[in-house]
This record gives structure tokens, sequence and C-alpha cells, in this order.
């Protein structure tokens, strides 16, 4: 190569490696075929070059620092990568900074190895969708699907290599503020949507630039801690933990999910950082997944305030030896474990089996063969926040509402109402519609609830506003004014519940309801006589009981992102007609909690009668339950049946149901399927999802809808913990909820079945 000659990206690294691992460089930049690890032996030649502190340094992960023109490295931590002695970072996203810390890992450092650039893209990047729970609401696969390609294509022109999502936290818990990163209580539609996150995030090609490495989290059953508090203990059985927290993670380890991050909580006794059965025994072992390990924040130098490590030092041993390969931001890794290397309390085995999977990671991301692929500042404006991006926002938030309760069809509104009041904080709130977690999104580029109406309604109508009261507030100084208010209007819109930050880590609460004086503001507007439709932000199930006794109509919005007041706007009015069904239990008060569709029956199952498992002082049923949501149009079930009365353990059955569109409005409805295992060895829920499909009728129009049950779809673990399918009778239910089915049944004949292991959902 001549003096003159342009040196390309790849060149440079090739050359920033030093001349003993030219040829090596080489052969690791070569192209791998898709889907293909880096070769075993490519890897150990890096590997046989790297000093201990080298190997060390990639498994370490550090935060970057907010300064005042965005996300950076410190001068410590600079000094880090000339060294060689991190291997990704956390919280620096910017094409130009990540390519300016790329350059420094590449063209600085000793080997040349690049950086990975990490950012907890949960719902969205700059442009921010509904969040999980709500997303999940929508039951519709392929907009998590187009919601995770969106933010990888945001993030990715932004630098940023690897997002630590999607959450696949199975909860049953409301107290719990990490709800909202869930898609609920289900692991059925929980499963269903790790695919499409995975599959989203991750593309076809994660060599692609637009494509970010996916982290399936928090591994496992951080959504059950003790009183709901976050960080708890977990503690639940073998049969739970199997058949509804692991199931989600399957799913997503099938799809492919290049990591997975541990949980902050124990599981029985045993930390998730340090358990080794769970990690390298279930993960790795028994379901053959070969990807990245991830502690979560400071997660291997908590094993300490756990209790199970005296020091640093025998914190990182036992976390590394569970399988955690990196270390997020407790520096031990990095800064302790080179030392106990070197005196032989940690193995090289060990070090190296970890440092294999980094380095895999960074192949599959392409950086290996062009570190500045990412590097693209004119890409990162092309891409970010774009109007395609903000149509996709709206679509799937619109999808993503729930309507709890249309009496009288108040909804929708008629854009000539009239005067129409809006009432409460909310309504105006930029930065809570963007919910918990939200990326690099910014207040400003969210569309709130009051201006939307404002712009939906039409030329006759006027549109005023009250606060009413603040939503944590203890002081109706408002009241009044928002009475008056209401009273002069045609129709009074209030907006209830939760500000972003009520939700979300650390964010647990002993009570569901509306907070602070929300609830003696609706009865202040009630009280008014004028029609009212409470639509709720929140980032959990509320405990609105009032408000369904008393509100005609009530919309569960939740926090839906950059394009929310659109979406609220276009439901109110009718340009869109809604269709979302919970996909969590809505309790009538705290009291109930955990409460839960797929419950066991009990040897007293709850009736209205003494002696049985109910309250003396309020309905044993949820306010509204899994699966619930209303249509400004109806529809009705008929003629559930199965292909077979009759069939093998090992053999399928389809089942099909008519569903006819009984309104005067197109509409979706979300046509759901539940099975239940009458008689087994081992006592079964009442009803377990498994499957589900979401369809558009036009007025008086029918449609037949089938699923095919298989045997992973009536297995369980039966008493020697094998997965089966025993023969017996079984029931299948159809219909708009888990409450509202019809049923009917088949009979599973033979030989017990082995199924081998519970897998995720199908996404219908």
């Amino acid at each position: 190569m001549s003096p003159e000659e342009p040196v390309s990206p790849g060149r440079k690294l090739l050359l920033a490696a030093g001349g003993a691992c030219l040829l090596l460089a080489l052969s690791i930049s070569a192209p791998v075929a898709r889907g293909q690890p880096a070769s075993t032996t490519r890897i150990d030649s890096l590997l046989a070059e790297m000093t201990v502190e080298e190997k060390l340094g990639q498994l370490a992960q550090y935060t970057g620092q907010w300064a005042t023109t965005g996300p950076e490295a410190s001068a410590d931590q600079e000094a880090l990568i000339r060294d060689g002695a991190v291997g990704s970072f956390l919280n620096i996203y910017g094409a130009e900074e990540t390519c300016r810390l790329q350059r420094m890992a590449v063209e600085e450092s000793r080997l040349g190895i690049p950086l990975l650039f990490a950012y907890d893209v949960v719902h969205g990047f700059r442009t921010v969708f509904p969040m999980p729970l709500a997303m999940a609401s929508s039951w519709n696969p392929s907009m998590a699907r187009r919601a995770a390609r969106v933010g990888a294509m945001e993030a990715s022109a932004a630098g940023v290599h690897w997002t630590f999502a999607p959450m696949l936290d199975v909860t049953r818990e409301p107290r719990w503020g990490r709800i909202m990163e869930s898609f609920g209580e289900d692991p059925y539609l929980s499963s269903v949507m790790a695919r499409a996150g995975v599959e989203g995030f991750q593309g076809d090609d994660l060599s692609d630039p637009r494509t970010l490495l996916s982290t399936a989290k928090h591994y496992v059953a951080y959504g059950a801690p003790q009183a709901g508090r976050d960080y708890n203990t977990v503690d639940l059985s073998r049969r739970t933990l199997r058949e509804v927290f692991l199931p989600p993670f399957r799913a997503a380890a099938d799809a492919g999910a290049a990591s997975v991050m541990a949980a902050f909580n124990e599981v029985n006794g045993i930390p998730m950082h340090a358990h080794d059965r769970l990690i390298n025994g279930v993960l790795r072992d028994e379901w053959g997944w070969n990807g990245l390990l991830v502690s979560d924040y400071t997660g291997v130098r908590e094993l300490i305030q756990h209790g199970i490590a005296a020091s640093k030092a025998e914190a990182g041993v036992k976390a590394l030896r569970a399988g955690v390969d990196v270390d997020m931001v407790s520096g031990i890794y990095g800064d302790v474990l080179p030392e106990v290397a070197r005196d032989g309390r940690l193995d090289e085995e060990t070090v190296d089996r970890a440092v294999r999977r980094v380095l895999r990671a960074k192949h599959r991301a392409g950086l290996f063969e062009d570190p500045y692929r990412y590097c693209k500042p004119d890409r990162e404006d092309a891409n970010t926040l774009t109007d395609e991006h903000r149509r996709s926002a709206r679509r799937v938030a619109r999808e993503s509402i729930v309507l709890l309760k249309n009496e009288g069809d108040l909804l929708p509104l008629s854009k000539d109402a009239g005067t129409i009041a809006v009432i409460g904080s909310l309504a105006v709130d930029r930065r809570s519609v963007l919910g918990e977690w939200a990326g690099a999104g910014r207040a400003e580029d969210a569309v709130t609830i009051l201006e939307s109406i404002r712009r939906g309604a039409g030329p006759d109508a006027e549109v005023r506003y009250a606060k009413g009261a603040g939503v944590t507030s203890t002081s109706k100084a408002g009241f009044d004014e928002a009475a008056a208010l209401a009273r002069e209007a045609e129709v009074a819109v209030l907006v209830l519940g939760e500000s972003y930050d009520m939700s979300g880590e650390a964010a647990s609460r002993t009570s569901i309801d509306l907070p602070g004086v929300q609830r003696a503001l609706a009865k202040k507007v009630y009280q008014t006589g004028t029609p009212t439709v409470a639509v709720l932000t929140n980032g959990r199930p509320l405990a609105v009981s009032w408000l369904d006794d008393n509100v005609p109509a009530i919309l569960e919005t939740w926090h839906l992102g950059t394009e929310m007041g659109n979406a609220v706007a276009d439901v109110l009015f009718g340009d869109y007609n809604p269709a979302g069904s919970l996909p969590v239990t809505f309790p009538r008060n705290v009291g109930q909690v955990p409460i839960y569709y797929n419950h066991k029956n009990t040897g007293r199952p709850p009736a209205e009668k003494d002696y049985t498992s109910r309250y003396l002082n309020t309905p044993w049923t949820p306010l509204y339950p899994f699966g619930h949501g209303l249509s400004y149009t109806t529809f009705a079930y008929d003629d559930l049946r199965v292909s077979t009365e009759r069939v093998e353990a090992s053999g399928e059955v389809g089942v099909s149901v008519d569903v006819t569109n009984t309104g005067e409005r197109a509409g979706d409805e979300i046509v759901q399927f539940y099975v239940r295992d009458s008689v087994a060895s081992v006592t079964r829920p009442v009803k377990e999802l498994r499957g589900f499909r979401r369809i558009h009728l036009e007025p008086g129009e029918v449609e037949t809808v089938t699923i095919t049950l298989g045997p992973e779809d009536l297995a369980f673990y039966n008493r020697n913990g094998e997965y089966v399918v025993e023969p017996g009778y079984f029931k299948v239910f159809a219909g708009g909820s888990s409450r509202d089915v019809i049923e009917a049944s088949f009979r599973v004949v033979g030989e017990p079945h082995r199924a081998g292991v519970a897998r995720g959902g199908k996404a219908e």
C-alpha cells in the first residue's frame, strides 16, 4: 500500500491490531455466512494474543455520563479504551460520539477490538411507541415487531449496537412498577410478543447496520417479587417457574435472541447473578442457547448485599462461573478479577468462554468487518423521528387502546358536540404521554390529549380545559372551576391516572387506586350530570370500581408514546374503532392481588356461598378480566367445533369458531382460544390461552377462525417433572375475553406422550 493510498476503516482495524495480529485480524474480518457463529479457531487465535487484563476488559461494561452536548465517556474511561480494558458502554449514543470512541478503540488500543454501545431501547428510541404493557393490549405481534424495527433503525443510526429489550417478565403483580415494561400476566401472549420483539430488533441479519442485538430480560421470575416491591425476594415452585415464567425466555431463545440479562432477584434462595442451575443448566445446556449473558446494573456487586459473597472478588468469581459474561457497571470484572485470575482463583477456561461470547457478538454485529458501519451522522439525521415513524407510532397506539366500558354508546363523540370539557392535568402533560423508559424521546416531540382533541373536534365545537387537580395533589382548589366547566359542556372528558414516574423501576405502590384526589375530582364532575368519559393514562392496572359503577364510558389508554394524543382523539371521535384487549387482569381493589385468569380451581371453587374461596366484603371476580375489550360494534361467537372428538396424545386437533360482526360499524375483534385439561395427574389451571387471532369484519360479515392444537399446547409437567400429554378429557373455549366464551370438548387417547419442553406461544 502506497502512502497516498486511502485507508479504509476495515484496514485501519487491521493496522491497529499490530503486526503480530495482522493475519488473525484478516481472518476475523472475513465474512461469515448468516446464522453461523464466528469460527472458534479465529476467536481462539485472538484469545491467545490477549492478556488477562484485556480479556476481562472485554467483559466489563461501563456507563457514560451526560454532558451539555449529550452522553459521552469520561477521561478515565477513554484511558480504559486505549488500554483495551473495556468491551462495551451503556448510555452513550449519537453517531459522532460513538464513532469518536470507536476510532479510539480500533486505532489506539493494542489489539484494536471494537466496542459495543448499548442502550435501553424498550419501546422506541426518539420516536416513542406505547409502553410494552400497552403494546400487548393490541394482541398484534406485527405491531410489536414494527415498533422494535423502528426503534432499531433509529438507535442504530445513533451508533447503538445493543438494546436491553424485550422485557419478558410475566407478572401478576400490579403493585410492581415494572409491570409497565412487561407483556402482562400470560406466558403464551408474552411468548408471542417475545418472538416479535426479537425479530423486530434483530431483523434477518445482525450484520445489517439497521439492527440491534436484542436482550431477553430479566432472567428469571423478576415479575414475582414478594409484596410487589421491586428487587424483592422471589420464592416459587419449580412447576410455576417452568410453566409460567420460563416460556417467554424459551421463545426468545428459539427466536435467536443475541443476549439475555440476569434479573436482580433471587429465586428460591439463589440470586440470579449466581444461579448456575438456571443460567448454565437450563438456559445454555438444556435449551442450547449460547448467546451473551449480561448482568443488570451493578447486579454482580449486589451479590454482596444478597449475602452470598463476602467481597467483590468472590462476587465476581461466582457470577462469572454461573455464566454471567458481562459485568454492567460494577467494575468488578475489569478492576478486581485480573488479580484473582493471576492468583489462580479463577480458571482461564471460565474467562475465555465468556470472552468468546463477547467477541462472537461483536462479529455478529459486523464490527470486525467494519467497525465504523454505525458511524454515519447523515444516516442519523435521516432516520430519526421521521413522518413514517410517527405514523407507525400512531397506528400502534390506536391498536393499544382498550374500551373498558361504553354504556349507552356515549362513545364515539360527535365532532360537533358543542362544548367539550377536558379536565385533568394529564391532558396537558407532554412528558407523561411518553411513559417511563422512553429511550431518547423528548417531551417537545409528543402530542398531548388536549391539543389533539382540539384539532379533532369539528368547527362548531368548542374545547375548553380545566386542570381540576394535579396527579398526586391533595388540594381540591381547582374542583369548582372544573365542575363549572363541566356544567356548561355537552360532554366532559376526564383524563385521570398516573404520571410517567409513578411506574417503572423502583416505582412500586401499596395502593393501585387513582392517586391524590382524582377520584374525588371525578365525583365532583359526575355530580354535575354532564355525560362523562374517563380516559385512563397509567402504567399499571388501576382499581377503578367507582368509575365503573358511575361513569358511562371508560377508555384505558396507558402511556402511548409520542403520538398518544392523536391516537386518543382518533378513538374518542370514532376515526378509529378500538379493539384492544387487556393483557392483564384489573382487580376491584388491591386486596385481591394477585388475581389472574389462569388460576387453579381449588377444592372449594369460588362461589357466592359460604365456605368457598371468596371474600366477605367484595366479589372474588375481577373488575375487568384478562382479554376484556369492547368495540363500537358487537361480535357474536357461534358453532365452536373440533376436527375430531378423539385424538392421540401425539396428534393434533383443529378448533374452529364462527365470528359475526352483529353491529353497524366495521371493526377488529381479538378472537381468543383457551384450553383446560379437565382431569390430570396434577392440578391444572381453569383456562390457559393457547391461540388468538386479530380479525377485521365488516357489518354482518362472518369469518371462521381456526387454530391447531398440538402436543405442546396440551402438555404439562407431571409429577416426575416430565413434559407430557396425558390421555383424558379436554375443554376448549373461544370468545372475546377469558370470561366471555363458548366451549366444546374432545378426548385424548392412547399412551402419555413426551412433548419435550414448554416453548413459547405461536404467533397467530
